[in-house]
């Protein structure tokens, strides 16, 4: 299987992170090395592909936390592995305890404290974008965890992109201009880089930030897409830990 490792924590020997790609042995399609219950691929193969890839990250199963993704703005402190309900993020300060969130298409966001100790994991497509739970997530580690902006160490994995993101006018409205571009009597939207700019503008310095470039749409050999399948698209699993010592 291929994994990406992003550079941005490379520094950091205490943090495991990872993204899937669908790029495994035996994989096929429609849904290749998908890691989701939710689209309609076989139970025991999914469980088998997410096994196998978050014990190649050195993370036990039964402690990698996932939750029911319902495009809104909850955020759960989650202590143990296991499904956690419905939510869009989770925090945890438990070496050991991994959080998984589920993208084919959406940004996912991955944010470590390098003082308090947390990490935090988020989904966040139009509708989370629209409510802000980046901002929302990181106010709850500054107001409730004593996170510091300059501690924020963050990356947001492959998404789609810009050119391949076409929505109407009633999604348009939500969002500023400046992440719009006309299309027919559509618009494009850039969710990445309004993500991006949620985390500069709760004051995290752009050097501690890393926005992957890769289109989970365009790169159809490395990524799922829901907007390239449909229906049929599997899922890419994204996870960050605390190693335990």
């Amino acid at each position: 299987m291929v994994t990406l490792r992003p550079g941005i924590f490379s520094g950091f020997d205490n943090i495991v992170c990872g993204f899937s790609t669908i790029i495994d042995e035996g994989a096929e399609a429609p849904f290749y090395f998908n890691q989701s219950l939710s689209v309609g691929d076989d139970e025991e193969k999914v469980l088998s592909n997410r096994k196998r890839w978050v014990r190649s990250l050195g993370i036990k199963p039964e402690n990698c936390a996932t939750q029911k993704q319902v495009h809104g703005d909850k955020i759960r402190f989650i202590t143990e592995g296991g499904m956690k309900g419905e939510s869009d993020a989770m925090i945890t300060d438990k070496p050991g305890i991994a959080v998984l969130i589920s993208s084919a298409d959406c940004p996912a966001i991955f944010v470590y404290d390098t003082k308090q100790k947390l990490v935090a994991g988020i989904h966040s497509g139009w509708k989370g974008t629209s409510l802000n739970i980046v901002t929302k997530t990181i106010n709850t580690m500054k107001n409730g965890m004593g996170s510091k902006p300059k501690n924020l160490i963050c990356y947001i994995a492959p998404a789609i992109s810009q050119i391949h993101y076409e929505v109407g006018a009633e999604v348009a409205e939500l969002f500023d201009d400046k992440y719009l571009r006309p299309h027919g009597e559509k618009f494009l939207l850039n969710v990445p880089r309004a993500n991006y700019d949620m985390l500069r503008n709760a004051g995290i310095p752009k050097d501690n930030i890393q926005l992957s470039r890769l289109c989970s749409y365009r790169y159809d050999n490395l990524f799922h897409s829901y907007r390239r399948a449909g229906a049929r698209s599997g899922r890419a699993s994204g996870i960050i830990a605390l190693k335990e010592i």
